[in-house]
């Protein structure tokens, strides 16, 4: 199987059945976001445990197969991780999806799925589709932490 067909089933996998879809009540942390021009939209909902790590993360939205299965990916990647670890996969991730960088979750086995999204850079328009959760998640961050 070619490397793109199984990136394409990755996505799809995520589409069709979303990790950590739903809403999150109670919760501490809930930010907006949307794409306007496409329409896309998303409502994050996350917890925290006393060591500041995500212990709870889940998501409403609607919108292309892109968006959607790149916010469902997002969840399983910052599940347990720390507000240092998850701005340093959001920086990975842009980097990737904006860069001529080499893929830097294509050898880790725990974020490899976030892999699959990186074709989607050939197509510059719908980069926003598949950035619009990890914006969403940098702002809610910074409400969360700039705060605290």
């Amino acid at each position: 199987m070619a490397l793109d067909e199984l990136y394409r089933e990755v996505i799809l996998d995520h589409f069709e059945h979303p990790r950590n879809k739903g809403k999150l009540e109670p919760h501490e942390v809930f930010e907006h976001g949307s794409n306007p021009l496409c329409g896309d939209k998303l409502d994050l909902y996350m917890n925290f445990d006393s060591e500041g790590k995500v212990k709870d993360v889940k998501f409403e939205g609607s919108g292309c197969s892109i968006s959607q299965s790149s916010i469902s990916m997002l969840t399983e990647a910052i599940m347990g991780k720390s507000y240092d670890e998850i701005n340093k996969i959001i920086a990975d991730f842009k980097l990737m999806m904006t860069g001529n960088q080499p893929n830097p979750f294509a050898e880790n086995e725990e974020l490899e799925d976030l892999a699959a999204l990186e074709g989607v850079k050939k197509y510059p328009v719908r980069v926003k589709c598949a950035l619009l959760g990890w914006n969403t998640l940098a702002e809610a961050l910074n409400k969360k932490f700039s705060h605290s």
